[in-house]
């Protein structure tokens, strides 16, 4: 049951980023929260593995703080990514 609500968080967080990144019309609104849910989810299982305990501080802690660095990375590399695929798409299609 900790499980769901560090996921349902860690994708709230990661939704929340979304809204302080630039260039957020390059990619969908439910981008940054399944990455943030996913990524929460294998952090909270790889702990709990490492016999970390789910009622302690810190293993929430690290699972959460986890989903929004996951999306912010993503929310920066993936816009510029993007806007370069779609320049070259652009282009190679001008040319046909």
């Amino acid at each position: 049951m900790e499980l769901l609500f560090a996921v349902i968080g860690g994708a709230g967080l990661a939704f929340a980023v979304r809204y302080l990144a630039p260039a957020r019309e390059t990619y969908g609104i439910a981008v940054l929260p399944a990455i943030g849910s996913a990524v929460t989810a294998i952090i909270w299982a790889a702990l709990t593995w490492l016999q970390w305990p789910f009622d302690g501080g810190w293993i929430w802690v690290v699972s959460l703080l986890a989903a929004p660095l996951a999306a912010l990375i993503v929310a920066i590399v993936l816009p510029r990514r993007r806007i370069k695929s779609d320049a070259a798409l652009l282009e190679s299609l001008s040319r046909a």
